[in-house]
């Protein structure tokens, strides 16, 4: 690693741990002065839901590129073996539903991060 790569780790930690102490002070003051309602409160855990929930539904990139590694390689296998066609069409199949249902999940954490 170079300087700049020290320096921007040492610059991340520093605005992390600021963060961490904004943060825990943001929630002392919240239990002392029941600040449930206020304008920053109601404010800053709209934004976390949102960032919570854009970072959840990342997810689904991982599931379209798994799909498309599957119906890749489905189509290799038939250009090598044509005959083998109908037998690795149920895998494919497989492959694509269990893949798909990682994604739909992932939008699922994401509905429930924003509503719940």
């Amino acid at each position: 690693m170079d300087l700049n790569s020290y320096h921007m780790i040492i610059i991340n930690f520093f605005f992390n741990t600021l963060f961490l102490i904004i943060c825990d002070l943001f929630i002392k003051n919240i239990k002392k002065f029941k600040m449930k309602n206020s304008v920053l409160y109601v404010s800053l855990v709209a934004a976390s839901k949102y960032i919570g929930a854009g970072v959840a539904v990342s997810g689904v990139i991982g599931a379209g590129a798994g799909i498309g590694i599957i119906f890749a390689g489905y189509m290799v296998a038939v250009a090598r073996n044509p005959y083998l066609q109908n037998a690795l069409l149920r895998y494919v199949f497989l492959g694509f539903a269990l893949t798909e249902a990682l994604g739909l999940l992932s939008i699922m954490m994401a509905f429930l991060i924003l509503y719940v």
